[in-house]
Formats: structure tokens, sequence, C-alpha cells
């Protein structure tokens, strides 16, 4: 079921960008969420357990329900195996990659795992944004991790004039293609960018937590996390594939990330679709409908500076506008291309 598959995150960027701060601030932030850590940097993951423990193979306790790893890059599968065991029950995994490594290839590598218990959760590379035209003369390789990212955070935003800031902030988004870019401070931002945030039980969602007010700002204000915006839209009528398709092909920019089931109506009148999508990544889950239950739409869709009325819109319009409107015997095409086949592991989207 596609529910219980774990989200991996990548997180990549060059040494001090900010890589560890962001990863320590979604540790704290974690609450109920169980989060797996894979270091691949030997960096200082400010946990007193953990400096991270200085050797390949080593698995420490966070003490709130999330676990740390050193590994290797080249047995990253048998350490996917490790954290996915169903009794850790972990919520997300996060692959810290080294300051030196070259993310395509770790992206790769979790494409490419024959693990059915994961699922692609994108790549998130940090930039600093105090030191990012140095860092680009010193690798400029950058330029091309950035053309890979699902998401970049252009990261130390506190550090540069405003006018600087936008000038870095413009020529990451033009280097980074389709990718949503946010700011930061500190490494702060949501984790409900990257994956489903666990409310602990009797928590209201959205109430400050210990960790809000331990982490706030000397003025008593809690750090302000990167913006983003939720749209969710539910409908009773089918959606019809190829328009769907047209829509999701076309993702526009600032949507990260989108979840949910589909109805196809028609087109399989016995399967609701799950859909995850991360950044360009893709995937739809068939699953029999659940016996009793009502026949829905329901969507997620999480991102930056998206046109909310614009989303809702786009998706009205795929909506089956009667019997005339009907998919025919092809309209599934195009959306089967990314329904994973049970014998072989994920491919590249």
């Amino acid at each position: 079921m596609s529910a219980q598959q774990i989200p991996v995150v990548v997180l990549a960027g060059f040494l001090g960008a900010g890589k560890t701060t962001l990863l320590n601030h979604l540790l704290r932030s974690a609450r109920g969420t169980r989060i797996g850590v894979m270091v691949n940097d030997f960096g200082d993951i400010g946990i007193d357990a953990m400096t991270v423990a200085g050797q390949v193979g080593s698995t420490v306790s966070l003490g709130n329900g999330c676990l740390c790893c050193a590994v290797d890059v080249s047995e990253l599968d048998e350490y996917l195996d490790v954290l996915t065991r169903p009794e850790l029950c972990l919520d997300v995994i996060v692959i810290e990659a080294s300051g030196l490594a070259e993310p395509q290839e770790l992206v790769r590598m979790v494409l490419a795992s024959g693990n059915r218990r994961i699922v692609y959760g994108g790549l998130v590379e940090v930039v600093d944004a105090a030191e990012f035209g140095a860092t680009r003369q010193r690798h400029p390789e950058t330029d091309r991790h950035l053309a890979l990212a699902d998401l970049v955070v252009v990261n130390k935003a506190d550090r540069v004039p405003e006018e600087e800031l936008r000038a870095v902030r413009e020529t990451v988004t033009g280097l980074a293609e389709r990718a949503v870019v946010v700011e930061a401070d500190h490494g702060r931002i949501d984790p409900e960018l990257l994956f489903d945030r666990v409310v602990p039980e009797g928590e209201i969602a959205g109430q400050m937590s210990i960790e809000d007010i331990l982490y706030a700002d000397e003025d008593g204000h809690a750090h302000v996390h990167a913006a983003y915006d939720t749209v969710s839209l539910t409908t009773a009528v089918p959606l019809h594939p190829r328009r769907l398709m047209a829509f999701l092909d076309s993702r526009p920019e600032g949507l990260y990330r989108l979840k949910g089931f589909v109805d196809l109506g028609a087109a399989d009148p016995d399967h609701r679709y799950a859909v995850h999508a991360v950044g360009r990544f893709l995937r739809f889950y068939p699953e029999p409908w659940p016996a009793g239950e009502e026949r829905l739409t329901q969507l997620v869709l999480i991102g930056s500076g998206v046109d909310a009325g614009g989303l809702r819109k786009e998706l009205a319009a795929c909506e089956v506008g009667g019997p005339e409107d009907a998919p025919d015997e092809h309209s599934m095409w195009g959306l089967l291309r990314y329904v994973p086949r049970a014998d072989e592991p994920e491919a590249e989207a």
C-alpha cells in the first residue's frame, strides 16, 4: 500500500551551506514524527549521543523516536533495508550527503532501490546566500547540482542585504529550473514542505510545541519558517485521466508536493489511484476501493507562492463533464507510465 511507503529525502549542499543545521532543525521539530537519518558527512549532528558515532555502521537512537546511522554510500540500499524494518515505524528517512558528494548519484541509488517500502521524497539542495558567488567559483558543479534539485533552500538569508539576497535568489531560480526556491535563516524551513509531520495524541495541529518555545528568538517569537502554501481539493466528480496528466505534466512553478487519491471513474471503476509527486517525480499506485467508502478525489498540494485559486480552477477543469466526456480506451496510457510494476524497482522520473 502506498500509505506505508516511507519517503526518502536527499539533503545536499556544499560544505558550510547549513545542511546539518537544517537537519537538526527538522529533528527538533519532529514532535511525534519518527525520522531516520542517514549521515554520509560525519559532521556534527547536535545530539549528545552522536557526533555521528564516528564509524560506518553505527546506529544511534536520538531519544525522540528518531534514529541516526553513519553510512557508506556504497551500502546505501543495505541501510535503507535496516531503517525500513516495520518495527521501527519510521515516518521519513533523510539522507544527509557529504558536502563533496554527487547528489545525482544518491538520487539515482534511491530511485533504483528494490526496497518496496520506500518512495523518493525529493532532492533538497542547500546554498549559502552569503557565500553563493564564491561557492560557484570554487565548485563550478554547483549549477549542475541546482538543476537537479526539487527544492532549493537559500540559507543564511539573514546575513546578506536585501538587494544581494534578491540577486542570489534570481540566479538560483534561473539555475534550478522547475525547483521550488525558499529562503531560510539557520536552516529553519517548515518540515511540512518535506514530509507529513505527525501530530502527537492530545496535541492540536498547528499549536506551538515545546520546541517552538525552546528555540524561539530572543524577542519571544517562534522562528519563522519558510513560507509555504497548502491547497486541498475534494470532489465527488471523477477526473479525466488525460486532462489530469496534462495538469501534472505542466505543474506550475512553486508546486513542490502533491498527494492524495484520485477517482478516475469509468476509466478504472475498480480502483482508486494514490498519487505521490515531489518536484518532477511522479508515481500512481492503484488500489481497490475500500468497501463502503464514498468515491472521492482528495488531493493536497503543497508549495511556495502558488496560486491557490488557479490550481483549484485547473483541477476542476480535469473533472469529467458528463457521458459525452467519458474517457476512451486510450486515455489511461499516459497515466499508466507512472505506475511502478511489481517486478521492477522504481525508475527515474
